[in-house]
């Protein structure tokens, strides 16, 4: 589409405790909306998790992957976007984390039990 070849590789470093932080906040954030908007409100599903990713993109350090498949396939694009293959396991290690707590926190908030 952009005159780049299909799969790349990506340069981009995203490494380090602020990254690292952005997506375990990212992710928190991401799935603590879906729970819930899925409790009180299951018909806006759609929007509020594009609205909240849309949002994410801009507060989080990190640009707001918050998902594994995502960052998986973001190695393979060297563009803006992309992340170095060396980066993926702490990405991926902070998008758990991030989602254990929201469940966590889910159920506490909204009553529970929620389960992954």
């Amino acid at each position: 589409m952009f005159d780049l070849p299909i799969l790349q590789f990506s340069a981009k470093a995203r490494t380090g405790l602020g990254q690292w932080t952005g997506e375990f906040v990212a992710t928190f954030g991401l799935v603590l909306t879906i729970l819930g908007t899925v409790r009180y409100r299951p018909e806006a599903v759609a929007a509020s998790v594009g609205l909240y990713i849309t949002a994410a993109y801009w507060f989080a350090s990190s640009t707001s992957f918050a998902n594994p498949a995502i960052t998986v396939a973001r190695s393979v694009s060297d563009t803006f976007a992309g992340i170095a293959a060396d980066d993926v396991p702490m990405f991926i290690v902070a998008q758990v984390a991030g989602a254990i707590a929201a469940t966590a926190t889910a159920s506490r908030l909204f009553g529970g039990p929620f389960r992954t």
